[in-house]
């Protein structure tokens, strides 16, 4: 697992000082709870399952940080009729994994007979090894009340939420179901959206051109991304069918973190992981200047400078700051003038 920015420097110094570490200074109540890795993989059959915790701990040896979460999935990973003993499989899986590992699980949706079973052995057994919970099928707060007061009961009062968005009435209390200190993402279900509106939008609405091109899929990735960014909280985009097409995902990947406002996307093959970690990415020059520009800052206190003959302050140190973090969350190689902010202590 990465190091985290507060980790690398303390937000105190002897004897109480001021902050001096950007993220502490720069960010305020803009600051989330934590990074997340742009990626978050998901796998539900035994031996998939198994590949992708091995893939993730190869690639945090490879890039020096966790680039990516993996999920172990209930919901479409269960075989009908024996969601028990998967349950019981994806527990083992998620206490056996690396202590450095980042394991998420999807349960089943709240209204499934499996659910309560699901929420009671995996978060009861193995919560305290789990990154977050994600649920499907949220069309309320309502539910993730639900899911709240069941992760209580199993003994893990504080593990975080990741909702599932996918129908037009989810859609509609996006914003409020955003608004739940529990809530950390919100996630785009592409497929079973489409599936909602009875045919009304065409099949090709779920491919990786006409998702980007029909109104209604379009204004339902904006409202997520919005609602997300309203409350401090990670839009995940949805995921590319077309697993074997890397130009396909390539470019949905880029026009969802450039123009959509996305910082997470799904994966469901590895093949997909490192073309969604290319696409987050910053670009070079922009890590290059937001070395230069936070270094300068820190130097100045953190009062406005003037950096190649254009002003910056508070706001766009905290744009560069934010282009740093994600440039290290995707294994990026830092400037020697940053690398000192994510150096572990």
């Amino acid at each position: 697992m990465q190091p985290t920015p507060q980790a690398a420097c303390s937000a105190q110094g002897q004897g109480g000082a001021a902050p001096t570490h950007p993220r502490d200074v720069l960010l305020g109540a803009q600051a989330r709870p934590r990074f997340l890795p742009v990626c978050d993989h998901y796998s539900g059959v035994e031996a998939r399952m198994r590949k992708s915790l091995q893939l993730q701990a190869e690639m945090t040896q490879e890039f020096g940080t966790c680039v990516f979460d993996v999920t172990l999935d209930c919901e479409d990973g269960a075989p009908v009729g024996l969601e028990a003993e998967h349950a019981r499989l994806v527990a083992a899986l998620a206490l056996g994994a690396d202590p450095a590992a980042r394991v998420a699980v999807r349960v089943h949706a709240v209204e499934h007979p499996a659910f309560a079973n699901d929420v009671a052995t995996i978060a009861g057994e193995a919560g305290h090894r789990l990154s977050h919970i994600m649920l499907p099928k949220v069309e309320s707060v309502d539910d993730v009340l639900l899911l709240e007061r069941a992760l209580e009961r199993a003994g893990t009062p504080s593990l975080p939420i990741h909702a599932l968005i996918e129908s037009p009435a989810a859609l509609q209390r996006a914003f409020e179901i955003a608004a739940h200190p529990r809530v950390q993402s919100l996630s785009f279900g592409l497929m079973d959206f489409v599936s909602a509106h009875g045919g009304a939008i065409p099949a090709q609405g779920m491919g990786s051109q006409g998702q980007f091109a029909h109104p209604l899929v379009l204004r339902a990735k904006l409202e997520i991304a919005s609602a997300c960014h309203a409350h401090g909280k990670q839009p995940a985009h949805c995921v590319v069918t077309e697993f074997s097409d890397t130009a396909a995902l390539q470019h949905a990947a880029r026009r969802a973190a450039r123009e959509l406002g996305y910082t997470r996307m799904w994966s469901i093959h590895p093949a997909q992981i490192r073309p969604i970690l290319q696409a987050f990415a910053p670009q070079p020059e922009d890590v290059a200047a937001g070395a230069e520009i936070i270094a300068l800052a820190a130097r100045a206190d953190w009062a406005p400078i003037n950096f190649g003959g254009v002003l910056h302050d508070r706001a766009s140190y905290r744009f560069y700051w934010q282009v740093l973090e994600r440039a290290h969350g995707t294994g990026g190689a830092l400037p020697p003038a940053a690398q000192q902010w994510f150096d572990p202590v």
